[in-house]
């Protein structure tokens, strides 16, 4: 599976695998971005992300945890 940065849910679940014990609530959006970008799996341009994006995946990841 390769994912985009548009892939919100899908990254999310990886994110929730590989990261269980995060606080995926009060994380800083540096620390996202890069956990995103060294997903095996992540094969998006790493500079093509924003807040925007980056809140809908920690959304998606918190919706995934619950």
């Amino acid at each position: 599976m390769k994912l985009k940065w548009s892939d919100v849910t899908d990254i999310a679940i990886l994110l929730e695998e590989k990261y269980p014990n995060e606080d995926n609530v009060n994380l800083r959006f540096t620390d996202l971005h890069k956990w995103v970008v060294n997903l095996n799996e992540f094969v998006d341009n790493p500079d093509a992300s924003n807040e925007k994006i980056l809140e809908a995946i920690q959304m998606a990841w918190i919706d995934e945890r619950d």
